[in-house]
């Protein structure tokens, strides 16, 4: 079974979660070539929490955030890859700039972001009950290893 979601079925998924008391982690990004940094990130959303939903920056909002250039991967290719991880639970792949329409729908209890991120800065943080920011890896970045690989 795919755990790769569309809202709909996603918030019917999270209504019954909640009714049994799970608690919902919810983390996003590009995830475009996945790295040590970003297992890093999933890892420690995972143990927050007992149900972790990895939402995915479409490829037309990829390309918004980081050039034209970008997804090296298209979304179903990234959608498939986190799908892999035993430690997601669902993805879903939104089109928006930001996922706050989502965050706003699904209601997690938990919101992880990467540490370069001010807690100001991190979409839907009102929206949720805690917020955790992981510290990355500072050698592990998808641009970094895009610019290594070209050298």
């Amino acid at each position: 079974m795919s755990k790769i979601k569309t809202l709909s079925s996603l918030k019917k998924i999270i209504t019954r979660l909640k009714r049994a008391k799970k608690r919902i982690v919810f983390t996003n990004g590009c995830f475009d070539i996945l790295h040590p940094g970003h297992l890093k990130i999933l890892h420690f959303a995972k143990q927050k929490g007992d149900i972790l939903i990895v939402a995915l920056n479409s490829d037309s909002s990829v390309k918004k955030i980081k050039g034209p250039s970008r997804p090296i991967f298209n979304e179903k290719a990234r959608a498939q890859l986190l799908e892999s991880l035993q430690i997601v639970d669902y993805v879903i792949i939104f089109k928006e700039d930001t996922p706050y329409n989502l965050i706003k729908l699904l209601k997690p209890h938990i919101l992880i972001k990467g540490g370069d991120w001010k807690k100001n800065e991190i979409v839907g943080s009102e929206l949720v009950d805690m917020i955790y920011r992981v510290k990355l890896y500072r050698r592990y970045s998808t641009s970094n290893i895009i610019k290594k690989v070209k050298k």
